[in-house]
């Protein structure tokens, strides 16, 4: 996993999120999925990041902990990669049972929808434009928290 700082060049908005490398966060962004989780924009860039890097052997923090600001209460690395770990066990138990329908997810929904064809759990890809369309239209669906493989792509 690896997190990134995204600017939203709409409105300014700063966001944190993880992918599962760097070349699913550049796969998902040239798709179009990558969006502010705050206006909706998919015009995001990577933000500037301050690099993480470890002290000097020799020196010291004298600044005792209850003097350090809000931020500092943040979890560390390890206990945020746990959640992240519990959301994706909770993902993937609310998956069971359904069918991955890949691109043709808005088509099935939407089908379904209409009773064009029996409802059913499904999950797939669609671009934010047409997962708007589809809520407008006033098809249940929603966005799932984080990204899903192809059955075809695993092993």
């Amino acid at each position: 996993m690896i997190v990134f700082d995204l600017a939203c060049r709409n409105a300014g908005h700063v966001f944190e999120i993880w992918f599962g490398s760097s070349s699913d966060y550049e796969d998902q962004k040239a798709r179009g999925l990558v969006s502010c989780p705050y206006c909706g924009s998919t015009d995001v860039d990577k933000a500037v990041m301050a690099p993480n890097v470890a002290a000097k052997g020799n020196s010291r923090n004298d600044t005792p902990a209850a003097s350090l600001p809000a931020a500092a209460n943040i979890p560390p690395p390890e206990a945020f990669k746990a959640m992240i770990g519990k959301l994706a066990e909770v993902q993937a138990k609310m998956l069971e049972g359904s069918d991955y329908v890949g691109g043709d997810f808005a088509d099935e929904a939407r089908s379904m929808h209409l009773g064009e064809q029996e409802s059913r759990p499904i999950h797939g890809q669609t671009s934010p434009e047409e997962a708007r369309a589809l809520i407008e239209e006033g098809v249940p669906v929603a966005p799932l928290l984080l990204p899903v493989r192809s059955p075809k792509s695993e092993n």
